[in-house]
């Protein structure tokens, strides 16, 4: 993705990270690749949900726009466990949220209101 980097005084919006990152896609993917993922890359979780989901949103490409987060996904789930049995079914569930927001994104159905919903994956 092409995103700001971490220490520039005006980070981009989440619109303008999906435009660039298509536009840049565009002009140099073939359009009968099957398909691109993304790494998280130093986002946070929510903005690279975010970002994903923007481009799939925009549309106008025949690729299918995926991830392969690894830190974006389990972060959440590591913050909430903490290595302490108690916190165990949490962290599932922190998991399987990060996973099903995820996905929403790469169907380009994901809504920051969704952050808010306890989902249960099963």
């Amino acid at each position: 993705m092409v995103i700001s980097g971490k220490d520039a005084i005006e980070q981009a919006s989440v619109e303008e990270v999906a435009e660039k990152t298509l536009k840049c896609l565009l002009a140099n993917v073939p359009p009968n690749l099957p398909g691109i993922t993304f790494l998280s890359g130093g986002q946070s979780d929510i903005d690279a949900t975010a970002h994903l989901d923007a481009m799939n949103k925009i549309g106008g490409f025949d690729w299918k726009l995926s991830f392969s987060y690894g830190r974006a996904l389990q972060q959440p789930a590591l913050k909430t466990w903490l290595g302490k049995k108690k916190n165990y079914k949490a962290a599932q569930e922190a998991l399987s949220h990060r996973a099903l927001m995820n996905k929403k994104a790469a169907q380009g159905e994901w809504d920051q209101s969704l952050e808010k919903k306890i989902f249960f994956v099963i």
